[in-house]
């Protein structure tokens, strides 16, 4: 006695079909899973017991054999325990032959119930290829939100998903509702900063990557804070991408549209900070900031190895995870922002309190910071401490006033050059338009070795922003001079 179900994989963020096979055959009873399972998928067998026995069913007391295919791609979690389940009982009978036309996902209880499981996502999407209906837990239909062209069916335990199999049951229809979207701070929070507001301004339009340094409680996080309120809300495609890294992190997205914001600690392992894991890699803090922010703070506290690891991704856009298991690459076009002090006791060039640090110790601080890294930051900005005329001053321009503008930019830079300034190539720069003014204002900041190749090409990127934002045509000299303005080295 045979039947065969359909679940599904994530492995990097792609979903993948899984055909659940189940025979029921002749010889000792045992109960047996094949097909490259981990171990919380070989613990399946248990749970299934258990599940099956709560909802009135007789295990079989023959060989059980489950076979999850293809067997080469590495099966992980608890996702496979519904599928499994409903396998082995068409197999005995227990179910017609039509009701395993179904894509299936979901952990079970002892007692039969089905709990979330990570892959909601996948599953649906793997289930609207094929043209079947998909069953889901209740919590992992959250990942599914906003996806009007996906059939899921939500279930509450075995035996109800049973009946939804059977056709007895349509399933609960459920609206699923979003974990509830952090609060953005509002730009007009920010007291005085004129020159950070107005490099937050260029980082969002033209998605540069930006560092703060400045002392203790000059504003640098909340400022960094601020930028997911003044970027464009994320369109369609770009919505379904960030689901998809959330989902092979088994996380529903909060707030579709928002961009995502993630600030690690610096405590975090490789792992958590790229991605990895055993068996099959997951995305780790970076990934899940897919077209999104990254904010670093306290820069210097960062292994410099967590650091070195952003220098491929902040120019390629993606990130390769190796392991045994498998080798994934995951979208990783991220706006990295970070905030650092200028020296360990972070008081060095305050105008109010004295830097109690030695030029060693200063020398010692800087070396955290490879100088490739720092060359990858289009926009480095000192935050000085606020003179309390600021403080008590009137609020400053809001984030919706600034995202009108920062949109409008985007808009000018997709439509004449089909990119994001930050992505700009060498040769898109050298075919922009340059006043003679401008040229001659780069080409001195080169002559005096104040800037690198890469930081040529940024300064350029930076500029092109700044005209953007002023709805010049040509970059102009005062563009470059702003640009050039918002470089200041570490």
């Amino acid at each position: 006695m045979n039947a065969a179900i359909t679940s599904s994989a994530i492995i990097g963020v792609e979903p993948h079909p899984v055909r659940v096979e189940a025979h029921i055959g002749g010889g000792r009873a045992g109960f047996v899973i094949v097909g490259l399972p981990d171990a919380a998928v070989r613990e399946a067998k248990e749970r299934v017991r258990a599940a099956i026995a709560s909802t009135s069913n007789a295990f079989p007391s023959k060989r059980v054999v489950v076979n999850l295919s293809p067997a080469e791609l590495p099966k992980v979690g608890s996702a496979y325990d519904l599928p499994i389940a409903l396998g082995v009982l068409a197999a005995n009978g227990q179910l017609p032959p039509g009701a395993t036309d179904i894509v299936a996902l979901g952990e079970l209880a002892l007692d039969g119930g089905v709990r979330a499981a990570r892959g909601g996502l996948g599953a649906a999407l793997v289930a609207r290829d094929l043209g079947k209906p998909c069953l889901l837990p209740l919590r992992s239909v959250a990942e599914t939100a906003g996806r009007h062209d996906l059939g899921v069916r939500a279930v509450r335990s075995l035996a109800h998903a049973m009946e939804v199999a059977r056709g007895v049951h349509p399933g609960d229809d459920v609206d699923p509702v979003l974990p509830q979207t952090p609060e953005i701070p509002d730009l007009a929070e920010v007291r005085g900063q004129s020159a950070a507001r107005a490099a937050l301004e260029v980082s969002a339009a033209g998605g540069h990557h930006l560092l703060f340094r400045g002392p203790p409680g000059s504003g640098k996080t909340m400022l960094a804070r601020t930028l997911p309120g003044l970027l464009p809300a994320l369109d369609d495609r770009e919505a379904h991408e960030v689901a998809l890294v959330w989902a092979a992190g088994g996380r529903p997205r909060p707030g579709p549209s928002t961009p995502p914001f993630r600030a690690p600690h610096h405590s975090a392992s490789m792992a958590a900070f790229i991605g990895g894991g055993s068996g099959v890699p997951t995305p780790g803090e970076a990934v899940l900031a897919h077209r999104g922010v990254l904010f670093l703070d306290e820069l210097g506290e960062f292994p410099p190895q967590l650091l070195d690891a952003l220098r491929t991704p902040i120019e390629d856009g993606s990130v390769v995870v190796a392991r045994q298991g498998a080798t994934v690459e995951f979208p990783c076009q991220i706006q990295v922002v970070a905030a650092t002090n200028p020296c360990p006791c972070g008081y060095d060039g305050d105008r109010t309190k004295e830097c109690m640090c030695t030029e060693s110790m200063k020398a010692r601080y800087k070396r955290r910071f490879s100088g490739p890294l720092l060359d990858r930051f289009d926009l480095q900005v000192d935050v000085p401490r606020l003179r309390v005329s600021e403080l008590s001053g009137p609020r400053g321009e809001n984030s919706a006033s600034v995202r009108a503008r920062v949109s409008a930019a985007r808009r000018r830079q997709f439509d004449e050059r089909g990119r994001l300034n930050r992505e700009l190539r060498r040769q898109d720069l050298d075919v922009l338009a340059w006043t003679d003014a401008a040229l001659r204002r780069l080409g001195d900041a080169a002559s005096g070795d104040r800037l690198t190749a890469r930081g040529w090409d940024r300064v350029r990127r930076v500029a092109r922003t700044i005209g953007d934002l002023a709805g010049s045509e040509p970059v102009d000299a005062p563009h470059v001079d702003a640009a050039l303005g918002m470089r200041v080295t570490l």
